[in-house]
């Protein structure tokens, strides 16, 4: 189950916030460090898919014709020629220089979560916690899966971590591959954050993924009201400062050399379960500091496959 994000209040708060604080309520500008090249991300369904040319139907309803660049690629569970896409499919698609599409992805969908209960001997099905924004959910690991996710998730046993990725396929969400490695620990037994948070340090270093959530923006570890649902029992192993919904959250992708500042949309209490690392082009200190959306993610240069990237967040 996947609860509505508010919109109007995010925005709202953004702005009374901005006002209360003197900050303005625009955010900075990339440095010129994050010169990455320029990209863009349209989210919708294929309409029709043809070897140069893809129709997409985006999320305002508005068709949008993208030539298919000679070097992409597409992947729908495994790679798949962006031609093959079936009609149909939910798509995100970078796209670089206007329109043209650099890399599909097609009906892609996270699991992350606290495992619940497994049930089957070929064909798994997993029932996991993803927390109060996304409540509980069922998922099937299809026994030509089983070995690649077990290698990285060995302890797949009720109270311990899940995260994959997958397809959507005639409603049944299916784990094809591990977004990570899974935590050694319970997930009730989160290691404990660095003993102070240095009060000049601008920029906290850690690592960004994204998730499911439909808003573009991102979810945060830290918030500090109350009413954003956020389990307050959960403290992220990176010291991180408290924020609030509404919040614009500086996000900049190390190895890809870009930067944008995203509101906060939503508690990230699921991610701060994660004490892991990033290894996209180094290694990242331990610790998930923001969970994008997958829209959010793609701009800044992500791969939904890899499913992280290291990234440095600070007040947008």
């Amino acid at each position: 189950m996947r609860v509505p994000m508010p919109h109007a209040r995010v925005e709202r708060r953004h702005l009374l916030s901005a006002a209360a604080l003197g900050r303005a309520a625009q955010p900075p500008r990339p440095a010129e460090e994050d010169d990455g090249p320029a990209l863009d991300a349209v989210s919708g369904r294929i309409l029709d898919a043809t070897p140069h040319l893809l129709i997409v139907e985006n999320d305002d309803g508005q068709e949008e014709r993208l030539v298919i660049a000679p070097w992409a690629t597409a992947w729908r569970g495994g790679p798949i020629p962006p031609d093959s896409l079936p009609t149909g499919s939910r798509v995100i698609i970078r796209t670089r220089a206007g329109r043209v599409a650099d890399c599909v992805w097609a009906d892609m969908t996270r699991m992350t979560g606290i495992v619940l209960d497994v049930r089957g001997r070929r064909d798994l099905t997993v029932e996991i916690d993803g927390g109060p924004h996304r409540g509980r959910r069922t998922i099937v690991i299809p026994y030509r899966s089983t070995g690649r996710i077990r290698v990285r998730h060995p302890k797949l046993e009720p109270g311990y971590l899940f995260d994959a990725i997958g397809t959507v396929q005639d409603g049944t969400a299916l784990a094809q591959v591990p977004a990570t490695s899974q935590p050694p620990y319970r997930a009730s037994a989160v290691p404990a954050p660095p003993p102070a948070f240095g009060g000049t340090q601008t920029r906290v270093s850690g690592t960004a993924v994204w998730s499911d959530h439909a808003d573009h923006g991102a979810a945060y570890p830290m918030l500090e009201s109350s009413d954003t649902g956020c389990d307050q029992g959960v403290v992220p192993c990176t010291r991180l400062p408290f924020l609030s919904l509404g919040s614009m959250l500086f996000v900049r992708n190390v190895c890809g050399r870009r930067a944008a500042s995203v509101p906060i949309v939503a508690c990230g209490c699921m991610a701060a379960r994660f004490c892991d690392r990033c290894v996209d082009c180094e290694t990242s200190p331990r610790g998930r500091i923001v969970e994008l959306s997958a829209l959010s993610y793609v701009r800044l240069g992500g791969d939904l496959t890899k499913g992280c990237f290291n990234a440095q967040v600070g007040l947008g």
